[in-house]
């Protein structure tokens, strides 16, 4: 089956064609492009701010034009993770989107389902002329994910709806009024090097195959972080056996759990078969701690040659502890909200870039002062481990308003639709509404959409029934506001 033939039609058309316009982050130009051109075929009106954001306008339905304006808000980028043995250039290639059974997912590579699919909808009701609804302006932002730039530099005008509603949740039958707000901690080593050692054997070890997922929405699902272990593991053989370290890496991307890192290093040649054994035992050690959440867990190693040089002994002692020592994961649960994670924080990246080794990791949190400890605990850690520290603006979190008249109408809309009353929470991860709220405090804001699993990874799909439950629930709730 072909996603243009799944339901509703007029939704799965649009993102079919969207998976095949290349939407990196902060690489956003063709599907700006893409986006204008749409406007232009279909007669809509549009208007593109300075930084790339798109918006596009549809007037009332007839007898909806004293309802007051609605915002429907998506981003146009999407994550770019791919297995390590697909080949596909995310900057020229189509998305390779299948059915599977009840579920749509990519080979090999994320879907953009995040937040292609509200995109799809936004796109689906501006060309549907049989929805009614009060004066719509539909926005697309660019850099959601790697900084939400979009939605900081919002061009002025842009916007003069009430009430926004922004499809970029990934749970139907759950309405969300709140995020978390978070910050970047970036850690930069200069990177010192030394001739490898003689009379010592060379290895690559993988660590790989890990579920990894959204550092926010999956960092309290017990998944293991491959940084993590690859640190704890190099560390454990420098300590045992004299190792030495001359290259590691892992993670790609700030906001997701890192799913594979590697590391080459090296043993004096009698403590060989010592390291081989060492590292089968940490394998199972770290299988049996994680049984559950990363069945296909895959720690490898083999033997390479030519390897000249090593970091220096201090460098990979002040490298390997701070990545050992720092925090990672949840740091507090909600006292207010039942099972909602309050901060966290994720060690995302671990790259040679240059003469500089560079960690990203990104810390969240739904209180402002909390966020801002879990991140001078990142900062200090790496401080004294004689690393550069920077920080990024970071961006607010969104508090909930559960008096909204908006919420009403939503969670009235799904009541009438489907018989039953949606689950209202907020969300630990960046949604783009707090920064909107800034700009524009008289908002009121939800956000709501179909299930999507997996996302920031190649093991992100999304449930099919749940795309007509939240289509039928979009349309309706326009006509009740």
């Amino acid at each position: 089956m072909l996603l243009k033939d799944l339901q509703p039609q007029a939704v799965w058309e649009q993102f079919e064609a969207l998976t095949r316009v290349p939407r990196p982050s902060k690489k956003e130009e063709r599907v700006i492009e893409y986006l204008i051109d749409f406007a232009r075929r279909h007669g809509i009106e549009w208007q593109r701010d300075a930084i790339g954001n798109v918006v596009m306008r549809k007037p009332a339905t007839e007898g909806y034009e004293s309802r007051p304006t609605v915002i429907l808000q998506s981003h146009m980028d999407m994550v770019c993770e791919k297995n390590s043995d697909v080949e596909f250039d995310f900057e020229r290639d189509a998305i390779r989107a299948v059915v599977d059974g009840d579920w749509v997912r990519a080979e090999g590579t994320t879907l953009g389902a995040d937040d292609g699919i509200g995109m799809a909808a936004s796109m689906a009701l501006l060309l549907d002329d049989e929805a009614q609804h009060g004066a719509l302006e539909v926005l697309f932002t660019v850099d959601e994910e790697t900084g939400l730039t979009g939605a900081f530099n919002l061009g002025e005008g842009m916007l003069t709806g009430k009430y926004l509603i922004n499809l970029d949740s990934e749970d139907e039958g759950e309405i969300f009024i709140g995020c978390a707000g978070g910050v970047d901690t970036v850690a930069t080593f200069a990177l010192e090097q030394e001739a490898a050692p003689a009379e010592y054997s060379f290895y690559r070890v993988n660590v790989k195959d890990l579920v990894g997922g959204h550092s926010g929405d999956d960092i309290n699902k017990g998944r293991a972080n491959s940084n993590k272990l690859i640190a704890r593991l190099m560390l454990s053989a420098q300590e045992q056996l004299g190792a030495r370290v001359s290259r590691i890496e892992g993670g790609n991307l700030r906001n997701a759990i890192p799913r594979e890192a590697y590391a080459v290093v090296g043993v004096p040649k009698e403590n060989a078969a010592a390291f081989e054994a060492l590292v089968q035992s940490y394998t199972n050690n770290v299988k049996a701690m994680f049984t559950t959440t990363e069945p296909d867990m895959n720690i490898t190693f083999g033997s390479v040659e030519g390897i000249t040089s090593v970091l220096t002994q201090d460098l990979q002692n002040r490298l390997l502890t701070a990545l050992v020592s720092v925090p990672n994961g949840v740091i507090a649960m909600s006292q207010a909200v039942e099972g909602l994670v309050e901060t966290s924080t994720n060690l995302a990246s671990v790259k040679f870039v240059g003469e500089q080794i560079v960690v990203t990791t990104s810390q969240r949190s739904s209180v402002e002062s909390d966020k801002h400890a879990v991140k001078d605990s990142v900062h200090n850690c790496f401080a004294v481990s004689g690393a550069a520290v920077e920080h990024s603006d970071g961006y607010p979190g969104w508090e909930p308003n559960p008096d909204s008249e908006l919420l009403k109408r939503t969670v009235e809309s799904y009541e009438a639709l489907f018989g039953v009353t949606p689950k209202v929470r907020a969300v630990h991860a960046g949604l783009e509404c707090g920064l909107f709220l800034e700009k524009y405090p008289h908002l009121e804001m939800v956000s709501f959409g179909p299930t999507v699993t997996g996302v920031h990874s190649p093991d992100e799909r999304i449930n099919i029934a749940t795309v007509e439950k939240f289509w039928l629930h979009l349309k309706d709730l326009l006509t009740r506001i």
